[in-house]
Formats: structure tokens, C-alpha cells, sequence
């Protein structure tokens, strides 16, 4: 018995064969659209995947979803997430800013002053150590001199390193030098650009004191 295909089926399967020629994974239904019609909707799905992801993902809940510095990758800051909150960048930004080089020695003040100096000390939190000046009393010899600043940080009393030491120890170095005068050394930048992470090295500091 032979067999009888319709024009109708004959239709649908080379509509189905065009089909698939362009697209493995497309299937057109209603049997009247265009092959080129099929390819343009599955580019632009293919085009638009990962836009769709990203605001999925952007949703306000994870907005602000922070995640350990150590695993951030590049996926992370394209989505949007930080590592840290806006209020931590903004303190960084801050501080790079304000930052003061302590392996510079334009960052340093020495100067040389009689006794008594009219300098008003006060000693930096526990956690640095050593002391700073508060103030400079009027009409002193610092404040004649007008070399030294409010903030300086105290490093050496002639060639002794006093920086880092309690308040009364670094004091004591300037009171126990013989002679009506003294040769101070000071940072002019805060304490944490002295004695934080980014601090000079010990080995610097004493080279830089006997120079």
C-alpha cells in the first residue's frame, strides 16, 4: 500500500527542519513564523541573559550584601557588592587623604630649644604609645621658635629614640639632658601615620635619628 503525505504535513516538516536549522533548541509554534523571526528572539535571549541575572541579583534586599574581602572577585564589583559598607569606604577615603608619609623625612621637624621649652605634652592612646604635643605655651621658646605645631609627634630627644615610650619616660629624656638646651625630633602627622601599619620601620627611624 503506498503511502499518502498531505501538502500540509510536507509543510510542517520543512517549517520544522528550518526550524531547527536555526536554532537546535527552538521550536516555532504557530507553523507561519519565519526562520528569521526565530533566530532574532533567540539572540536577543541569548544577548540579555546575563543583564537579567545581574538585576535579579540587584534586587534592594542584596543591595548592600557585603562579603569577606578575601574571596571578592571580579563578578563581585561588576554586580555591585562590596566588601565593606559605605560608611567604612568613605572612613578609608578619608584617611587616604589625610595620610602622612612617615619614611619622609620632609615629614619631620628638628629643632633645638632652651629649657624651659613652654611645650604642653600629652600621651597618645595606649595602643600607639609615647607622646605628642598638645599645646605650646605662649610666649614659650617653642612657640617663638614657631617650628612646631599642635599634633607633632615626639621621635628623639638629641640621638635618644624616645617615640613609643609612657609618658613619663619620654619626658624624663628631655628633663635629663645636660645643658640649658635640647635637640628635639618630631613627626608632624598623626599617630596612626607613625606607629600604624604603614609606620616607618625601626631600623629607618634609628638611621634617620644618628643622620
Amino acid at each position: 500500500m503506498k503511502s499518502v503525505v498531505s501538502k500540509t504535513t510536507v509543510g510542517a516538516c520543512a517549517i520544522a527542519a528550518a526550524a531547527t536549522t536555526c536554532d537546535a533548541f527552538t521550536f516555532v509554534t504557530p507553523a507561519s513564523r519565519s526562520c528569521s523571526q526565530v533566530m532574532t528572539s533567540s539572540t536577543g535571549l541569548r544577548m540579555g541573559l546575563f543583564d537579567g541575572v545581574k538585576e535579579a541579583f540587584s534586587a534592594p534586599a542584596l543591595e548592600r550584601t557585603e562579603i569577606d574581602s578575601a574571596r571578592e572577585t571580579p563578578i563581585d564589583r561588576w554586580m555591585g557588592w562590596s566588601v565593606k559598607s559605605e560608611a567604612e569606604q568613605q572612613t578609608e577615603q578619608v584617611a587616604a587623604a589625610n595620610f602622612v608619609d612617615s619614611m619622609d623625612t620632609s615629614n619631620y621637624v628638628t629643632v633645638e630649644l632652651q629649657k624651659p621649652m613652654g611645650i604642653i605634652f600629652e600621651e597618645n592612646d595606649e595602643k600607639y604609645g609615647g607622646i605628642f604635643i598638645l599645646e605650646l605655651k605662649e610666649s614659650g621658646a617653642a612657640e617663638q621658635a614657631g617650628s612646631l605645631k599642635a599634633g607633632d609627634q615626639l621621635v628623639a630627644v638629641g640621638s635618644k629614640k624616645v617615640s613609643g615610650m609612657p609618658f613619663d619616660e619620654a619626658l624624663g629624656a628631655i628633663v635629663d639632658t645636660e645643658g640649658d638646651s635640647a635637640k628635639l625630633v618630631l613627626f608632624r602627622g598623626a599617630a596612626n601615620d607613625f606607629y600604624g601599619p604603614t609606620g616607618a620601620s625601626q631600623e629607618w627611624l634609628y638611621e634617620f635619628i644618628l643622620s
